[in-house]
């Protein structure tokens, strides 16, 4: 059992759907970004997702590629990322982090150094949005040998034939992408997503938790509602981009955490 694991059954005790939030590490800057991390949990945030800036995010919208860009341009790392999650994991041993992100600097870091950090860093899963199950052996089998759950996306262009192969190695929740198109693009239709949610439900007993699109409590609510769970990234990245406070930051996660609580 992962701390993933054990928050969805906790949740589940509860009858309440998980509210996730994404935020891109060392976006602006190493500390402000932590600041927000650290007080994430407080705002309501059942898991958190930890974005790796990486130069070529190709399933990413303008939000989250301008945010790479400022963290990378203030010198973060995947090293430092790692080192973000270590320094959460002092005063926070409970709230899952999922590391969310593109294969290459792993890749670049060294597989079999990078889970055995990842793992003393306080990591419980990954996203690693381009690599395919055909690709497996890469990360996906070795991550989950050291006790890190290897969450995998499925899209609306996932079918039935394609679907029983995207469910076989995942661990810790399914993430259903709800648009077809990058992060931020669209907005999640609870009447579109309903049914590939229920589709997917009827071939795993994991969670299902949506994301992509979701920018406002009262989505969260809907989305919340007919899934496991709900995410939220662009709409909470975007603030910092706008000069927003961190403590503005928090006031609006804790609006949308109430919003998935409520479904």
């Amino acid at each position: 059992m992962t701390r993933i694991d054990n928050k969805f059954a906790q949740l589940k005790a509860e009858s309440k759907k998980a509210f996730v939030s994404y935020i891109m590490a060392g976006d602006p800057n190493f500390d402000m970004s932590y600041e927000l991390m650290e007080r994430l949990p407080a705002a309501g945030v059942d898991v958190i997702e930890l974005g790796l800036p990486f130069t070529d995010p190709m399933a990413d919208g303008s939000t989250i590629q301008l945010a790479g860009q400022r963290a990378l341009k203030d010198g973060m790392t995947l090293q430092k990322t790692l080192d973000m999650a270590k320094k959460f994991r002092i005063n926070d041993d409970v709230t899952p982090i999922v590391l969310m992100g593109y294969y290459n600097p792993i890749y670049s870091y060294g597989v079999e150094n990078f889970l055995k950090n990842a793992k003393k860093s306080g990591i419980d899963g990954l996203i690693i949005v381009d690599l395919p199950p055909e690709e497996d052996d890469e990360l996906c089998i070795p991550a989950q040998t050291v006790g890190i759950n290897f969450i995998r996306l499925a899209t609306p262009t996932t079918d039935d034939k394609r679907l029983p192969r995207v469910l076989q190695n995942t661990s810790g929740f399914v993430y259903y992408v709800s648009i077809t198109g990058i992060t931020g693009a669209a907005s999640a239709k609870a009447t579109n997503v309903g049914p590939e949610v229920a589709r997917i439900k009827s071939k795993t007993e994991l969670p299902v938790v949506v994301g992509f699109g979701i920018k406002t409590p009262e989505n969260a609510k809907e989305i919340a509602s007919i899934a496991d769970g709900a995410v939220v990234g662009s709409a909470i990245v975007e603030k910092f981009a706008d000069g927003v406070s961190v403590d503005e930051i928090c006031e609006f996660v804790s609006s949308l955490a109430d919003g998935a609580h409520a479904a």
